[in-house]
């Protein structure tokens, strides 16, 4: 079904988008009307090879894998949603860690193009980035025991993952205990590299600050999946949001796609830190969390997204 004329990526490399253009997974009301038919074939229209799994996706597995499949679409990447700084939090992140590898398990049976290998996490015990509170003036900090909590649990977890042929690899998010470049650097040093991988945000870590190529020069071994977020820097700063939630950033537009004249993250730069000599093999997906019944439709920002990465990747 794909039919954009855009070159195929590199060897090695995949380009994903996810669902978030069209729906929005922390905020389910946000694109709500927007049926999962739809959202799939406009991500195969605009040249997509893949996407992540949106909250308003059948729960049907044979029924996804057929829509997918239909499109030729693979899963860039699940998500599993840690608690490992709260109380019996460890029991059921597990529970849903095994929920999605059995999902995995089934949806690679059907045999996509591109099997999935990588579940990303991040860490929601304490998260404010769901409560209507200042984001800037909010964000949790871990005690010590806590981020020994954190660093174990996800040396746990990620054993399992691996013992099951897949990679764990953690996702830096605003409004969380870990979302600064110090964050990182912290959580990459606690945890095991053969189990705990990172999931390279653009936006959330351009957001809070961060030297994202330097995260980048620092930690690409470990860099096993990556999200292409764009951050508009006028809503970023704007005064009018020194108070805001993460909820009132997302419908201010904070976030947009690779390729959107309005965004301050420098791709191009980006790509050539994580791929010297194509050091970099796996997915880049597309990411922009955004009201789409403001600015430009999700096919829109799609296709622009993909037309860059078009031009950027030659």
């Amino acid at each position: 079904m794909r039919q954009e004329t855009t070159a195929a990526p590199p060897d090695g490399i995949h380009l994903g988008i996810t669902p978030t253009c069209w729906t929005n997974d922390d905020f389910p009301l946000i694109g709500h009307d927007i049926p999962m038919e739809q959202c799939l074939s406009e991500i195969a229209l605009a040249g997509f090879e893949g996407c992540s799994i949106g909250h308003n996706f059948t729960t049907d597995v044979d029924a996804l894998v057929a829509a997918m499949h239909l499109r030729d679409l693979s899963v860039s990447e699940p998500w599993v949603s840690t608690f490992f700084t709260v109380p019996d939090g460890s029991n059921r992140t597990t529970h849903d860690l095994h929920k999605v590898l059995e999902f995995l398990q089934d949806f690679n049976a059907g045999g996509p193009e591109v099997p999935t290998t990588t579940i990303g996490v991040a860490e929601f015990g304490h998260s404010i980035h769901l409560q209507s509170v200042s984001l800037r003036s909010n964000k949790p900090e871990f005690t010590d025991e806590q981020w020994d909590d954190l660093c174990t649990g996800l040396n746990s977890i990620g054993r399992i993952t691996k013992n099951k042929g897949f990679q764990l690899a953690y996702h830096p998010h605003m409004g969380t205990g870990v979302q600064t470049e110090q964050d990182v650097d912290r959580l990459m040093d606690g945890t095991n590299p053969d189990y705990v991988h990172l999931l390279l945000d653009t936006g959330h870590l351009t957001w809070a600050g961060a030297d994202v190529n330097g995260v980048i020069e620092r930690h690409r071994p470990r860099i096993a999946h990556v999200h292409l977020k764009n951050i508009r820097s006028s809503v970023r700063v704007d005064n009018a949001l020194a108070a805001g939630s993460f909820r009132d950033y997302v419908e201010a537009g904070i976030f947009t796609v690779p390729g959107d004249t309005d965004g301050e993250v420098d791709f191009d730069t980006v790509i050539k830190t994580l791929r010297p000599g194509d050091a970099y093999r796996g997915w880049l997906v597309v990411e922009a969390e955004q009201d789409p019944r403001g600015g430009h439709p999700p096919l829109h920002q799609a296709r622009t997204a993909r037309q860059y990465l078009a031009q950027v990747l030659r």
